[in-house]
């Protein structure tokens, strides 16, 4: 019998005996399912061939947004009231924010969006900004906030920069191969790093609006008691006392050394400036990357700054209400592979218009020139595809193998073209294997321990080892290429089965969690030859069986990054009983009762124009510190799935 779960994740009756024999009828409702998907989806390609879905995160993003104009002193009433409106729509009913939905109270969070809104002008005393501030100094005050929310209450004088930990501009001189070089550290995190180096040299402080007293456990003591440092020997103490060390020669740096070390930050920004302003397609680095450049003299008015505050009104989107909510990214080349695919996989004819045209964008969006990648893998020729619509320092290895996959499914009719590019996709990514045979998202052996020790990296995840969900995806690529045999793709399978764990699932680094990871990578390991009868493959059928809801769907809380208890568990998504389904599907379970389950799931939970709601986040940049909801997930994952239930997994040997 099938172990099953209910939409909290708990146990709940087996409904096996229940599920929708594969008869005419479910296989009927499967095809117009898919019919009304597929009709949704084209309709939503823009006019030069990509699609684009929101990227929900949480209400630091609008936070910021609003305290970086204040900090510039360009704020104006009418963002500050459509940025408060969306803020104030997210709030909890016990007056706090979370960082994703149904999520718990995130203290941080909670600060920087009632900070936001007292510059809305919403009162303190006011009923949900009571609740907000009293939640806050129950919960440690600002004092127990991350480091990056008492940067931003620092640039007003709200925290003192003494509190804080130091972040020498004279980091970037380091040379790659001495420990804390900014390559040791996953590029988003570089990114952000390299201009807060100058923000900590320069310690702005610009006049604080008002007082936020009412945040502090004790106004009259706002900084915490000194804790005795961990021992020496620990991690822990050796950086608390470099911390200390640091703030002791912040004292003492030659003048001219800082001048030039902040000099070669200010060249390092501009440097990797895309050409529509942004820094590396994502929000936050932008962010910092404008206010170090302000500090250090550029006015708002040069080209680069214009650029910048430009390229950041792009993150905004405005919604039917007047609210404005902030997308820390963009992901139009990953929406438009992952649209493309499912689109063929149920069974748009490969040369019609839509897939031509898609495939037309994608080509002109490969990434033809070196980038910090290069630091580590120095002589490999460029050629891959990066997550936005310009990112050219940062090409993404997943969605490189992604776009590889779904151009494999269109007929262009420039072949040659086509050819070459997949060529150069699939050189590159095998150039930025790991010496564990294993993949990560942006760069190689990005695997120092170090970065994330350091009291400043407390935001989440730094460092961008190999993860599975992205291996699985070279790997898939790879077999698909006819390289399932190549050494290096052996190493890369070699190592998946080695990660699988003992419950028979695999980790899921940028999509939650172990059902996306599991979804992942069965498909890439049966489309590389392993049967359906493999060891691993069985236990990771078991594990998706056991985990199951009651509604025939998949689900699984953001909690899951951290207790292993919710691991599979949460109320069913679309997205992940797609997850889910693909997996099984790739495992031969076509007429299991639990493949035909979640089918039924995916066509009674459609919505009549043929999307799906899915208020749950299953997407994440730093697992648990940092979810997302891609809203174009509960489309293009839901019309694989039942694309390949109806014609079959397109990567599966032997197999259309």
């Amino acid at each position: 019998m099938t172990a099953t779960t209910d939409g909290a994740g708990t146990p709940g009756a087996d409904p096996a005996d229940t599920a929708p024999a594969p008869g005419p009828a479910h296989l009927r409702g499967a095809q117009e399912a898919a019919a009304r998907a597929t009709r949704h989806l084209l309709a939503r390609q823009d006019a030069a061939g990509w699609w684009k879905g929101d990227l929900e995160t949480n209400v630091t993003m609008d936070a910021e947004d609003l305290l970086l104009r204040q900090f510039l002193g360009i704020r104006d009433e009418a963002t500050t009231q459509a940025a408060a409106l969306f803020i104030r729509g997210e709030q909890g009913a016990d007056g706090t924010w979370a960082t994703f939905h149904g999520g718990p109270p995130e203290l941080s969070a909670t600060i920087e969006a009632y900070v936001a809104l007292r510059l809305a002008g919403d009162a303190p005393d006011a009923p949900h900004m009571a609740r907000a501030s009293a939640w806050i100094r129950a919960h440690g005050g600002i004092a127990a906030a991350r480091v990056f929310t008492r940067i931003w209450l620092a640039l007003f004088g709200w925290w003192s920069w003494d509190h804080l930990p130091e972040l020498p501009p004279e980091l970037v001189f380091l040379p790659p191969w001495v420990p804390l070089n900014i390559y040791d550290f996953g590029c988003w995190a570089r990114q952000t790093i390299v201009p807060l180096t100058v923000v900590s040299a320069k310690r702005p402080v610009r006049p604080a609006p008002f007082a936020l007293d009412e945040l502090h456990t004790d106004a009259r003591r706002p900084y915490p008691v000194a804790e005795r440092p961990a021992p020496l020997a620990s991690w822990e103490g050796a950086f608390q006392r470099m911390d200390k060390a640091l703030h002791v020669y912040r004292r003492f740096a030659p003048r001219r050394l800082r001048k030039a070390a902040m000099d070669s930050a200010a060249r390092w920004i501009i440097e990797r400036q895309e050409n529509d302003g942004c820094w590396g397609g994502i929000q936050p680095p932008a962010v910092y990357s404008v206010i170090a450049l302000h500090l250090l003299g550029y006015d708002l008015a040069h080209p680069v700054m214009r650029a910048g505050l430009e390229s950041l009104d792009r993150f905004a989107v405005w919604r039917e209400d007047g609210a404005r909510m902030i997308e820390a990214c963009q992901s139009p080349v990953w929406d438009t592979c992952l649209a493309a695919i499912a689109l063929a996989d149920a069974g748009l004819a490969p040369d019609h218009p839509a897939l031509v045209k898609a495939a037309d964008w994608m080509l002109g969006e490969e990434i033809v020139r070196t980038g910090d990648w290069a630091v580590r893998r120095p002589g490999l020729a460029p050629g891959g595809w990066a997550f936005e619509f310009h990112n050219d320092t940062y090409p993404d290895i997943d969605d490189t193998a992604e776009v590889v996959l779904a151009l494999r499914r269109i007929r262009h009719p420039e072949p040659a073209r086509v050819e070459a590019a997949i060529a150069r996709g699939v050189s590159w990514n095998l150039g930025m294997q790991s010496k564990n045979g294993a993949w990560g998202a942006f760069d190689a052996d990005n695997t120092s321990p170090f970065p994330n020790r350091l009291p400043f990296c407390d935001f989440g995840e730094v460092i961008d080892p190999p993860s599975a969900d992205v291996t699985a995806h070279v790997v898939e690529m790879l077999a698909v290429e006819g390289k399932a045999a190549d050494p290096r793709t052996r190493r890369g399978i070699a190592w998946l089965l080695a990660e699988q764990e003992p419950t028979g699932a695999w980790f899921g680094r940028w999509g939650t969690n172990y059902v996306y990871g599991t979804g992942s990578v069965v498909p890439a390991l049966t489309a590389a030859g392993l049967a359906p009868a493999h060891p691993a493959i069985r236990r990771a059928v078991r594990w998706l069986e056991s985990v199951q809801n009651e509604d025939g769907g998949w689900g699984e809380d953001q909690r899951s990054y951290k207790d292993p208890q919710w691991a599979g568990k949460g109320a069913s998504t679309p997205s992940q009983t797609a997850w889910a389904l693909m997996a099984l599907l790739s495992a031969g379970e076509r007429d299991g009762k639990a493949a035909l389950r979640g089918i039924a799931y995916l066509v009674e939970t459609q919505r009549g124009d043929g999307s799906w709601d899915e208020p749950y986040f299953t997407g994440t940049g730093f697992p648990w510190d940092f979810s997302i909801n891609y809203h174009l997930y509960r489309q293009v994952f839901p019309l694989t799935a039942l694309g390949r239930y109806l014609y079959g997994d397109p990567f599966a040997p032997g197999e259309a």
